[in-house]
């Protein structure tokens, strides 16, 4: 709850803090409701996956401006003063990155979330050593879900039938398709790299499913070591979802003229799919053989020590 203490810390007086306990397995709700009071807590009893929990959350709120903030995350103590100032530059900016750090302080987890021609979602400078590079205020495309500052009447405006954040989506590609679908409305999103925050990758994995993220080095994405982690039903759910933030939200001219690098990464992902399935089976069938060749290295050892024995009583 580091960031809780950072937040009511900061210069603005009418905060809210609304805490949505996702299914967790631990007690860390009732360390909430011993420590912290003043927060608002929403306790599911099952993992309702990212979009219907962070929904269940801005229901609950009052303000003009929203944070959704992964439980992973941490803010620095002005990231709120920072970040919130962007909104005073035009009002048409929706949502607001700052630059997000791991936890060594000295790696890039994002500063923007962008589409790349082939439709997936990069994280702009994800990996890299932070050496300066990204430290010019902009206009970028949208803000990473792990840290997530919006202007409410945003949401209110780009909201459909599936709630702010695409319910039908669970997880993977969500954060995406918000903002492509603000964009879509004339918003805007901007990036002040002055506004720091921290962010444990994977933390939240230990509970919940791995959200994964592609970066422009792919060191992240379809084929790389998270993809291979997870199982066959979130690959399909992640696969299901590209195609479904595509035809969402891409206009016809736009998909044809980035037709030939969708087509590409398709090939790509298709090939790593049958790889991946490929190798699976390989490794089922020899495990299956090493098991069944040391059981029957087993039972010839038994074999040999009977008559070894026998021999042994009988000489």
């Amino acid at each position: 709850m580091q960031s809780r203490d950072r937040t009511m810390s900061c210069p603005y007086k009418d905060i809210e803090i609304i805490v949505v306990d996702n299914g967790s397995l631990d007690a860390s709700s009732g360390m909430v409701n011993a420590v912290y009071p003043e927060v608002k807590l929403l306790q599911n009893t099952e993992n309702l996956f990212f979009c219907k929990a962070n929904n269940q959350g801005i229901k609950e709120t009052k303000g003009d401006f929203i944070l959704c903030l992964n439980s992973d995350c941490v803010l620095d103590k002005d990231y709120l003063k920072e970040a919130l100032s962007s909104f005073n530059l035009d009002e048409k900016i929706g949502m607001v990155s700052g630059k997000i750090l791991r936890m060594d302080k000295k790696t890039i987890d994002s500063t923007g979330l962008f589409i790349a021609r082939n439709r997936k979602p990069l994280e702009r400078g994800y990996g890299k050593p932070d050496k300066g590079q990204y430290e010019r205020p902009e206009y970028i495309f949208g803000v990473s879900g792990s840290c997530l500052l919006m202007k409410k009447d945003m949401l209110d405006d780009i909201k459909d039938k599936n709630g702010y954040f695409d319910e039908t989506f669970e997880i993977y590609y969500e954060d995406l398709d918000l903002c492509w679908r603000a964009q879509k409305k004339g918003w805007k999103a901007y990036y002040n790299p002055k506004a720091i925050a921290y962010h444990e990758r994977g933390a939240t994995a230990i509970v919940h499913p791995i959200r994964l993220r592609e970066s422009p080095t792919a060191a992240h994405g379809v084929g790389g070591h998270e993809f291979r982690r997870i199982s066959d039903e979130l690959k399909k759910r992640y696969i299901r979802n590209r195609y479904k933030c595509m035809r969402k939200n891409d206009s016809i001219a736009g998909f044809l003229v980035n037709l030939p690098f969708i087509l590409f990464y398709e090939i790509k992902l298709c090939s790593y799919l049958v790889l991946d399935s490929a190798f699976g089976l390989a490794r089922t069938i020899f495990f299956e053989r090493a098991t069944e060749g040391s059981t029957e290295r087993s039972e010839c050892t038994k074999r040999v020590e009977k008559k070894k024995n026998f021999l042994d009583r009988n000489l």
